[in-house]
């Protein structure tokens, strides 16, 4: 999620009245610490709490993940790619070889085939 933190920071500080992290937090009912730590780029938001940024913000979830503006994906898409026991799968995903991708589907076809 390259950029989530930076945008988080942006929105948080462009908002009028600007909001300090723990006014905020309190606002979304989450920990002051946790958010700092989204924000730093040292945690990533789980799906829930996205959503609530972004209605709070009244931005989307493609937007604060990718930064652009005028998409909109399918809610349930993001559910399930920041569901953890699927995220796991997607980090590692995003930098192996496309080598290892091919052998990744060839095996979960395998898996989903048998009997």
């Amino acid at each position: 999620m390259t950029g989530l933190s930076e945008r988080l920071k942006k929105l948080r500080n462009n908002h009028r009245p600007k909001l300090s992290q723990q006014a905020l937090s309190e606002r979304l009912g989450i920990n002051r610490a946790t958010y700092a730590r989204y924000e730093t780029g040292d945690n990533e938001p789980d799906y829930d709490t996205l959503e609530k940024i972004a209605q709070f913000y009244n931005v989307s979830i493609d937007f604060l993940i990718t930064g652009r503006e005028f998409e909109a994906s399918d809610e349930e898409m993001w559910k399930e790619l920041l569901n953890p026991k699927t995220q796991l799968f997607f980090k590692d995903l995003k930098d192996a070889p496309d080598d290892k991708i091919e052998e990744l589907i060839q095996f979960w076809e395998f898996i989903k085939n048998k009997k």
